[in-house]
């Protein structure tokens, strides 16, 4: 007997729930509902064609392209543990099979209607920083090391600043030097921790940054823009004390006048792309060439080859697809014989230079962990080393090992980076475990 039963005597009918599904009831039963509505009806019919369309093409051939400058995230894998769900709404976004046609369309939608581009714009008042996803605080060295792949696809995700006369900057540009993940101290102490522990192996370190965009051609920047004035002064700082404190590479003034076509006058950096031009790669590549060996590139003899056009990384992620055309060129490292090779788009795998070395040409075996700026700048590689092995550093987290091997295999070791990545503390070389771990392969493998 209920409490109500107890209490009053037996239940009144009205009172007793039917046993059937409410849609089933009588329509005159007050509790009578149907199962779909009018708008539970288009609801679900919107369901099924958002996740039937890109089942039904993908099940075509139709397949997700890579519109950033990174590759796709793959699928997380059950072994990953709780990073299998977090890394799912990543991966999901990453493949929807129609995510470029979408943003080309909130593109169109946003200045065709609204007249302004998509993202946060030059807003009227003062605003404060954009927010993104933020990582989980730093792990001590005894900890595990987190996932900073995942942070470098944030940090390189970010929205693009509109600048004048059509120059493009990465937003991220601004933002990691505002809302850092590490601050400056604590790069500038994995740096130099990892300096110790190459050096401690009896090998060389080099650590080669490539300036923010917006570090070399500030001229184009927005005069308003949220936390613009902050990463003005976060710029000069990093640029005041890394060099200085880690004995890294400053590659400003180069970029600023690059040598192959000084009469151009044309920036070292890409008008709608976010990195370095050939000339840009080149003065890359002669200054970690002098660095290792000293009137190495006295002989260099550089020539136009050509004119080339890519797809500028920082149209595409607002969703348009332009043309943006650059100058090619051949290397003579002894001044007669052209050693430049392809440009190699993927280097998530380890990639080896090496040739019989001539006049001009870098004979030490070096390792180097990079990142999209090597890209462009691979071309040149082969004519400036004769023993090379390069890889991306994001392999710290997918494939340790394979990073491991290729920095055991040097005897000068050269780590670069971007300038926005080590300003935000997201590099993975940055990490203590990751510090740790090479320096635990570099001493088991030591040279004299």
């Amino acid at each position: 007997m209920t409490h109500l039963e107890g209490a009053r005597g037996a239940t009144p009918e009205s009172l007793i729930l039917p046993e059937v599904h409410e849609s089933w009831l009588p329509r005159e039963h007050s509790l009578y509902r149907p199962r779909h509505g009018g708008r539970q009806l288009i609801a679900l019919l919107a369901g099924v064609v958002f996740f039937a369309a890109p089942l039904a093409v993908y099940g075509m051939g139709v397949r997700a392209t890579e519109i950033e400058n990174r590759p796709l995230v793959a699928f997380p894998g059950f072994a990953d543990g709780w990073g299998f769900f977090t890394g799912m709404p990543q991966w999901a976004v990453d493949n929807l099979v129609f995510r470029e046609s979408a943003i080309r369309l909130a593109d169109g939608i946003s200045r065709g209607v609204f007249g302004e581009p998509p993202g946060r714009g030059i807003p009227d008042q003062p605003a404060g920083p954009a927010v993104l996803p933020q990582p989980p605080a730093p792990s001590p060295p005894s900890e595990e090391s987190t996932d900073l792949t995942e942070q470098l696809i944030l940090a390189e995700s970010s929205e693009v600043i509109e600048g004048k006369d059509g120059w493009l900057y990465l937003g991220y540009d601004v933002e990691g030097k505002c809302d850092p993940y590490r601050d400056l101290d604590q790069s500038i102490a994995s740096l130099r921790e990892l300096r110790r522990v190459v050096e401690e192996s009896g090998r060389e370190l080099i650590v080669l940054i490539a300036p923010d965009k917006s570090t070399i051609v500030p001229e184009y920047l927005p005069d308003e823009y949220p936390d613009l004035e902050c990463a003005r002064v976060a710029t000069e700082d990093f640029w005041a004390r890394v060099p200085a404190e880690t004995g890294a590479l400053d590659l400003r003034a180069a970029l600023r006048q690059p040598d192959p076509a000084p009469e151009s006058g044309r920036p070292a950096y890409h008008l709608m792309d976010t990195h370095w031009t050939d000339e840009g790669a080149i003065e890359a590549t002669r200054a970690l060439a002098e660095q290792i060996s000293p009137g190495s590139s006295d002989s260099w003899l550089i020539d136009r080859q050509g004119r080339w056009d890519h797809t500028p990384d920082l149209a595409v992620m607002q969703g348009r697809i332009e043309a943006e055309s650059g100058t090619r060129y051949r290397l003579r490292p002894d001044g007669t014989v052209d050693r430049t090779g392809p440009r190699i788009n993927r280097l998530d795998e380890a990639v080896h230079f090496s040739s019989p070395a001539t006049t001009g040409m870098v004979t030490e075996r070096v390792a180097m962990l990079g990142d999209s700026f090597m890209v462009s700048t691979s071309r040149y590689l082969p004519a400036a080393f004769a023993d090379l092995r390069l890889i991306n550093y994001t392999v710290a987290q997918s494939d340790r090992q394979a990073m491991l091997d290729v920095l055991v295999a040097g005897d000068v070791i050269v780590v670069q980076s971007v300038e926005r990545l080590i300003a935000g503390g997201v590099t993975p070389f940055l990490d203590p475990g990751v510090v740790a771990d090479i320096g635990a392969a570099l001493a088991e493998h030591p040279r004299p």
